[in-house]
């Protein structure tokens, strides 16, 4: 398309005003200097004020960026690839969910045994506005009723409900307070486990957000009547997920006091006392999920006694009595595991790419490698259930890689063959890019991998190279389509993902490598990504973007404080920044375990030596930097990036129409789930920001 006049760039640039208070206040015998506090309180009129000028500001630069309409128009394009969901099968009965080329929203389905189809749930359709998500789902163990989750505005505090599946009619709800809570039917649907808070009119002021009990619920009753099963002994942070076993005997519940895997787990038996007896108590550092598969046996997928992960098998009657069935590798992490007719499916990753293996369920032996797509990500694997008499020894999987929007596979053991069961519905026209993951040496001579997608599988000349990564919470990502990568690539770009420490790419031990104490070893790869990127001809400091989200905005945060001359511009999403303080908004007590407090002395001057807000120093020319925060985000508390932008404004001596320093506001949506349209929207902004300062042409 012919991209219409765009008005030009401001001509000069006129921060908004913010106050500097003289606020330093003595911590551990440190001075801790604070001089925008005041950005922390969304009542105070200042805030406001600061905070619309700064829209007016960020607008006048962001509409102007060249390049933006055909942009919109090619990431729209992008994205029509839709995309599947692995199948949950119940009595014959296939629910997933799919999001078709025009849809904002996936929606969910059922596909009936005679193989029609039909829309159970579609979000757009209950709220047209798109500030719907939808968060979980689960159909009942005979396919006939689905519970259901959603939040509005992006807040993440899901309202559950319940439909009937063969008429859609909605048979109760909402049932309020039900963030991150998993759903356990019982036989026959009429009642089942599921996860609530405490009401936060009762609680705490700065408890308000945690205290989630079990509970068991009846379809139809009043939830302030249910079973309270699990929680009242346990600290007040605790987030517990749980499951059923197929016959509806056994419960597991599982929970952790904060981010931090040192899991818990319990086990109950509803055919007994329904007692939950522990199966393991919480340990530091030790991960551990456990299930009765359709043999009867306990398996527990666990880091303890093994970094890297290992698989261990016991009676649930005698839950603490363990047999390790398959041992940790040196090289891969055990990832996940499902029991397939009388074997087990075995998920591992090799340096973030995913691989699955056959084992013996009553050995352990290795059988075979089933064959994958190629080199990508796993998500999600399903069985067919008890109730379903076809397929009984097939495999479903979700499957993505840099140039495969999320699509469904399956693997039958009589076959021994890996066959496309349903692509993303959409039919879009791909740039030619080549992928490629390259080893390099980070400061300290550990050996970090990073994925590297571009038009050339050498570099011909330097370009705008946009370079992002995570580093935290155990949380590792591997080959994934998306839109905005192809987008970058296609307009002559290279883009790069770095499997940084603190991630699981290798194991618990990766991720203690990167945390805490040893935070700092992030930040050291990601500068040694870059430096390498250069040395190899890729790109160079001028043309070199990075961009981070989340724990990944702090990532970038450090980056830019630590390496100005290193980086040309930042997009730094929802981050974490003033890391003294962070403890004191939202979920962020969660976080003491993966970063350190400030309350303790020792772990005071970790975060110090690197929190990004309190390393920003007057007279250094830092890089264009763009903020991009959401007023509804229930985890990480926009006042980090408003004081972090004011902070820079300040002290940036770079010329502001060369370097911005903006910060773009959004409102009525939160962390993660989102519509496509703003999904698009935000990637525009970010994009058109990072090319217009690397010298890109979109």
């Amino acid at each position: 398309m012919t991209e219409a006049p765009s008005t030009p760039l401001p001509a000069t640039i006129a921060y908004p005003i913010a106050e500097r208070l003289n606020l330093v206040e003595q911590i551990h015998g440190r001075e801790v200097a604070d001089p925008y506090r005041w950005l922390e309180d969304t009542a105070d009129p200042r805030t406001a004020e600061w905070s619309q000028a700064q829209d007016v500001l960020a607008r006048s630069w962001l509409d102007a960026m060249p390049g933006r309409a055909r942009l919109d128009e090619r990431l729209k394009e992008l994205m029509r690839t839709g995309s599947v969901s692995t199948p949950t099968w119940r009595a014959g009965r296939a629910f997933f969910t799919r999001r078709g080329p025009e849809q904002d929203h996936p929606v969910v389905m059922v596909r009936e045994s005679d193989g029609t189809e039909r829309v159970l749930l579609d979000v757009s359709a209950l709220d047209p506005s798109g500030r719907t998500t939808l968060d979980g789902w689960s159909p009942s163990l005979e396919g006939e009723r689905l519970a259901y989750q959603v939040s509005v505005g992006g807040n993440e505090h899901s309202l559950l409900h319940v439909m009937d599946v063969a008429t859609g009619e909605h048979i109760e709800g909402p049932i309020d307070r039900c963030r991150y809570s998993s759903i356990g039917w019982l036989p026959g649907g009429e009642e089942f486990y599921y996860v609530r808070q405490l009401d936060p009119a009762l609680l705490p002021e700065d408890e308000k957000l945690f205290h989630r009990r079990v509970w068991r619920h009846r379809v139809g009753t009043d939830p302030d009547t249910d079973f309270n099963v699990h929680g009242d002994d346990q600290a007040h942070t605790f987030y517990y997920s749980l499951n059923l076993s197929h016959d509806g005997r056994w419960l597991v519940v599982s929970g952790a006091p904060s981010t931090l895997k040192h899991d818990s787990v319990w086990i109950a038996d509803l055919h007994g006392d329904g007692a939950l007896v522990p199966v393991i108590l919480s340990e530091a550092g030790v991960q551990c999920s456990a299930s009765v598969a359709r043999d009867g046996r306990l398996y527990l997928h666990t880091n303890h006694g093994a970094p890297r992960q290992r698989l261990c098998v016991a009676d649930p009657a005698n839950p603490t009595e363990w047999t390790e069935l398959i041992a940790e590798e040196p090289d891969s992490v055990l990832d996940g595991v499902r029991w397939l007719n009388g074997d087990l499916v075995v998920l591992r990753t090799r340096h973030a790419v995913s691989e699955l293996h056959l084992h013996d369920a009553a050995t352990g032996a290795h059988k075979q490698e089933i064959p994958l797509p190629g080199t990508g990500s796993l998500h999600g694997m399903s069985v067919v259930d008890v109730h379903t008499p076809h397929d009984q020894d097939t495999l479903w999987f979700g499957w993505t890689d840099f140039v495969t929007p999320q699509s469904v596979f399956r693997f039958s053991k009589s076959t021994g063959e890996t066959v496309l069961h349903e692509a993303a519905p959409g039919r879009v026209e791909l740039p030619a890019v080549t992928t490629q993951q390259i080893a390099y040496t980070s400061k300290d001579g550990t050996t970090v991998r990073m994925f590297v997608v571009s038009g050339e599988q050498k570099p011909d000349l330097p370009r705008p190279a946009l370079l992002t990564g995570y580093g935290g919470f155990a949380i590792g990502r591997g080959p994934g389509y998306s839109a905005t990568t192809l987008a970058w690539v296609e307009a002559g770009g290279v883009w790069v993902h770095v499997s940084l420490r603190g991630g699981d790419e290798e194991g618990e031990d990766w991720h203690v490598a990167g945390m805490r104490a040893n935070k700092q070893n992030v930040f050291d790869d990601f500068h040694s990504a870059a430096e390498r990127l250069i040395r190899d001809g890729w790109t160079t400091p001028q043309q070199l973007a990075i961009m981070g989200g989340s724990n990944g905005g702090l990532l970038v945060g450090a980056a830019l404080t630590q390496r100005p001359e290193l980086y040309a511009a930042v997009v730094c999403s929802a981050p974490l920044l003033d890391m003294v303080r962070y403890e004191k908004f939202l979920l962020g007590r969660l976080w003491a375990d993966e970063y350190g407090s400030a309350s303790v002395s020792e772990e005071l001057d970790w975060l110090l030596s690197y929190s990004p807000y309190h390393r920003v120093v007057t007279d250094v020319e830092y890089p264009s930097v763009l903020f991009t925060v959401f007023e509804s985000d229930s985890r990480v508390d926009p006042n980090h990036a408003r004081k972090m932008c004011a902070a820079l404004q300040h002290a940036s001596s770079s010329d502001p129409t060369k370097h911005p320093v903006l910060i773009r506001r959004e409102t009525e949506v939160g962390h993660a789930g989102r519509s496509v349209s703003r999904t698009v929207a935000l990637a525009v902004d970010q994009l058109t920001f990072l090319a217009n300062a690397t010298g890109m042409e979109l």
